[in-house]
C-alpha cells in the first residue's frame, strides 16, 4: 500500500426528514444570508422547496433563489450566481439537488471570493485558495460531489467541460436523505448507477498498487449498486436500497476507494466530458458507452485487476468475460451501450477526440491518451 494522506471534513447528515433541519444547521455556523440554488423545478414538485424554505425562516436565515440549473451544468449559471452572491452579500451556498446543483454551488462559492474570472480555475490559471462555505440536500445519488471537493462545469462558449478540485469546496454539510430520490426515473437511476461504477473503476484499473482491501471496497461498492438498482427498477419506493444505493454513491468519489493505491487517472470521465460538451449527452449515459470500449482498449496493460473483476464482481473467469458481463448489464437497465445508441455519429469521433485530448493534457494524460488513442478507444464504441 502506497503512502497517502486521507481528509474528509464533510459533515453527513443521512435520514429521513434530515432537511428540515437545514436552517438550524445553517445558523449554528452563523450563517443569516444563503445563495439557494436548485435545478428546473423537481424540487417544488415534490414539496422540498417549500420544506427547505419553512426551515430557513424558522432558523432566521434569509435567502437569495438561484434555479434553472441544468444537467451538465453551464458556466454562464455559475457567472450569473456570482454576480447574486456579490450584489446581495451571500454567507454561504446552499445546493438543494443532484451532482450539478451542488457542483455548480461549489464553483459559485469559488468565483464570489476572488476578483479574477472563476474559469480561470478551471483552466489552471488560478488555485483555490479560500471559498465561501457550500452546504448541500441531494435529491440524485450519483456524483459524491456531498462529499468532495470536486466540481465540473461546461463552458458552452468554448465547448470545455472542465473540472476543479480543492478542500475548500468540501461541502460544510450535506443531507442525504433517500426519500427524497425516490422519483428519480428509471432512466436517469440507470444514468446514476452507471456514474457511481465509473467513480470506482477508475483508480481499480489504472492505479500503480492495488492493496487488497482497496479493491475489495470497489468490488463491494459495484456488487451494491448492481444489486440495489434492480431492487429499485422494480420498487422504486424502497427506502433500504435507496439507502444502499446512496452511500455507495457518496463513497464512490470521496477520496476513500483511492487512497493507498498510487495513483491512478480518469480516463473515462476524460473522454465522456467530451462527448457531453459536443452533444449535451447526460453524463451517466456517456459513460455507458465509454467505459466498455475503454476497457476493451485497455484491459491488456493490467490484464490480472480485469481478470479480478470478472472474477469477484460476475464470477466470470476472463476479462473479457466481465467486460461484456459489465457492458451487458448497462444495456438491460436501460443505458446505451455505443454511440449510435446514445445518437452520436461516429463521423463525430475525430472532432471528440480532439475536444478530450484537451482535457487529457489538463490532467497530464496528454502522452498516454493521444489524439488517436482516444480514437481507438471510441472505435470499440
Amino acid at each position: 500500500m502506497d503512502s497517502f494522506t486521507y481528509y474528509n471534513p464533510t459533515r453527513i447528515e443521512f435520514g429521513r426528514d434530515k432537511e428540515n433541519t437545514v436552517g438550524e444547521l445553517l445558523a449554528h455556523d452563523g450563517i443569516g444570508r444563503v445563495l439557494l440554488v436548485y435545478g428546473t423545478g423537481s424540487i417544488k414538485k415534490i414539496g422540498l422547496y417549500q420544506r427547505v424554505i419553512a426551515s430557513l425562516e424558522k432558523a432566521g436565515v434569509e435567502y437569495v433563489d438561484l434555479g434553472g440549473i441544468v444537467s451538465n451544468p453551464l458556466l454562464s449559471d455559475v457567472y450569473h450566481g456570482i454576480e447574486l452572491v456579490k450584489s446581495n452579500k451571500i454567507d454561504a451556498v446552499l445546493g438543494v439537488g443532484g451532482g450539478s446543483v451542488i457542483d455548480s454551488s461549489k464553483a459559485i462559492a469559488a468565483g464570489a471570493v476572488v476578483e479574477t474570472d472563476v474559469w480561470d480555475f478551471f483552466i489552471n490559471k488560478a488555485s483555490i485558495d479560500k471559498a465561501l462555505p457550500v452546504y448541500s440536500i441531494v435529491t440524485l445519488a450519483a456524483a459524491a460531489s456531498e462529499m468532495n471537493g470536486n466540481s465540473v462545469i461546461t463552458n458552452e462558449a468554448t465547448k470545455q467541460k472542465y473540472s476543479i478540485a480543492s478542500v475548500h469546496l468540501n461541502p460544510k454539510i450535506s443531507i442525504v436523505n433517500p426519500e427524497l430520490m425516490m422519483s428519480v426515473t428509471k432512466e436517469y437511476l440507470a444514468y446514476s448507477a452507471v456514474d457511481i461504477i465509473a467513480h470506482s473503476i477508475e483508480v481499480y484499473f489504472t492505479a500503480t498498487d492495488h492493496p487488497n482491501f482497496q479493491s475489495r471496497l470497489v468490488e463491494s461498492i459495484i456488487k451494491t449498486v448492481i444489486e440495489t438498482t434492480e431492487i429499485l427498477i422494480e420498487d422504486p419506493a424502497n427506502y433500504d436500497a435507496r439507502a444502499e444505493f446512496a452511500w455507495a454513491s457518496s463513497q464512490a468519489l470521496n477520496g476513500l476507494t483511492s487512497s493507498g493505491t498510487g495513483g491512478g487517472n480518469f480516463p473515462n470521465h476524460m473522454i465522456e466530458h467530451a462527448l457531453s460538451a459536443l452533444f449535451n449527452i447526460p453524463h451517466g449515459a456517456g459513460l455507458a458507452i465509454v467505459i466498455p470500449a475503454w476497457m476493451k482498449w485497455y484491459k491488456d496493460k493490467n490484464i490480472t485487476q480485469f481478470e479480478r473483476f470478472a472474477k469477484e464482481v460476475f464470477g466470470k473467469d476472463s476479462a473479457d468475460e466481465g467486460i461484456t458481463s459489465l457492458q451487458r448489464w448497462f444495456d438491460f437497465i436501460g443505458a446505451p451501450v455505443s454511440l449510435p445508441k446514445g445518437n452520436i455519429p461516429r463521423e463525430a469521433i475525430p472532432e471528440i477526440a480532439q475536444n478530450a485530448y484537451g482535457l487529457a493534457k489538463m490532467w497530464g494524460m496528454g502522452d498516454a491518451y493521444c489524439v488517436q488513442s482516444i480514437e481507438d478507444i471510441l472505435g470499440y464504441a
